[in-house]
């Protein structure tokens, strides 16, 4: 079959959603022709496009056809806008002319099920929508946008996408939810968790890279990867203040929107520690560098926001800290297989009895690493692509 996918983001751009496109685009391609209709590169890319209206790639049976939308920073809104409705507004028509037995789309730009939903509609052909976050309430909850009239608008469009969807394909059980809560068929909404690549051989946790992430700190609570709106982060500074001077470390490795707000926060505990993004050749040794791994949803976000950061952090064989609601995918996963424990997201006291305890329980620390890289397999990355790529094929 002609698979048309439709996503702004697209290698070279850095996003995650545009790593998690190829990837599924790959994927496709071992049995399908595959059309990707993206933008030109604006989200960090490694190179930078000139002007052109249309731009086509070939590599074998994947065909990528950009369009000529603007590249302005994101750091304002405006721009980003630019960015989204000139991509729409290039790439609508052209889909149009595209021949393709199957119309997917995934998030970017946030409004992209709609306009998958649409150009499905007028070429009469199957739809499936992959989530990689729920929108509008994603953006809501960011206080990218407030509660409006137009706001209204946005979700029953979204829910009218979500009707035309043969599959809707979502990276959680607590998404799955919501979907299904939106009064969608249970059998339309499919979970396809993002997953990870399985190391042949586990880093050296002596490595001098493992060393300086962990600071020096005899026990490390480590969170590498994006600082995002959704984390319980005052919670967590909270904590760590409770804690310092115990020999406990809170190492944060990477950046995001909400960085320089957790620094402010944490101004001069000295059980926090900000670090910055690593090469990705040195990621297996940051991971191995963590006594316990944070992962981190606000309550209320369950289901919006699923943190993929998970899979490679049970692919380690590390320990999980889910900072979470009991309802959400990652604590349900903890819960499930015992590979780390659960607090209270608006508990600090709940954080920091959970870090005490696993601290000086150095045994219990193993069975759960033992508990992660045993689940680890259930969430490899080819498993989950395979699943996705029958999801398509169902749909047709």
């Amino acid at each position: 079959m002609r698979v048309l996918l439709l996503n702004e983001y697209f290698p070279p751009d850095t996003s995650a959603t545009a790593k998690m496109a190829e990837a599924v685009v790959d994927a496709l391609a071992e049995r399908h022709e595959v059309i990707v209709l993206c933008g030109r590169p604006s989200y960090d890319p490694s190179e930078r496009h000139p002007l052109y209206l249309l731009h086509r790639e070939k590599r074998g049976k994947i065909l990528v056809e950009r369009v000529g939308s603007t590249t302005f920073p994101r750091n304002r809104m405006l721009h980003r806008l630019s960015n989204y409705l000139s991509y729409v507004l290039l790439a609508v028509p052209r889909a149009l002319m595209v021949r393709a037995d199957v119309v997917l789309a995934m998030t970017d730009p946030p409004f992209e099920g709609i306009v998958g939903a649409f150009v499905a509609w007028l070429k009469r052909r199957p739809f499936v929508y992959n989530i990689r976050d729920l929108y509008p309430e994603m953006a809501i909850a960011g206080e990218i946008v407030r509660p409006a009239r137009w706001v209204q608008i946005w979700e029953k469009l979204h829910r009218w996408a979500l009707a035309r969807a043969v599959r809707v394909i979502v990276l959680g059980e607590d998404t799955r939810e919501r979907i299904i809560g939106k009064g969608i068929a249970p059998g339309r909404v499919v979970v396809v968790r993002d997953g990870a690549q399985m190391p042949q051989t586990m880093p050296n946790p002596d490595h001098p890279v493992a060393r300086e992430v962990r600071s020096g700190y005899p026990f490390v609570v480590l969170h590498a990867g994006n600082l995002g709106f959704y984390g319980a982060w005052e919670t967590v500074v909270k904590a760590a203040r409770m804690v310092s001077g115990d020999g406990v470390g809170f190492v944060f490795v990477g950046d995001g929107a909400m960085r320089s707000r957790i620094e402010t926060s944490a101004n001069g505990c000295r059980a926090i520690r900000f670090l910055p993004f690593r090469p990705p050749d040195q990621v297996p040794y940051v991971l191995a560098a963590g006594d316990l791994h944070l992962v981190t949803i606000r309550r209320g976000l369950e289901g919006v926001v699923v943190p993929s950061k998970l899979y490679p952090i049970l692919a380690a064989g590390r320990p999980v800290l889910a900072l979470a609601p009991e309802e959400s995918d990652v604590a349900r996963v903890i819960r499930r297989s015992g590979c780390g424990v659960v607090a209270n997201p608006d508990d600090p006291g709940s954080l920091v009895a959970a870090v005490q305890t696993l601290a000086h329980d150095p045994e219990r620390v193993a069975r759960m690493s033992a508990c992660a890289m045993a689940i680890a397999p259930e969430f490899s990355l080819p498993s989950e692509l395979q699943r996705f790529v029958e999801t398509m094929e169902e749909a047709v």
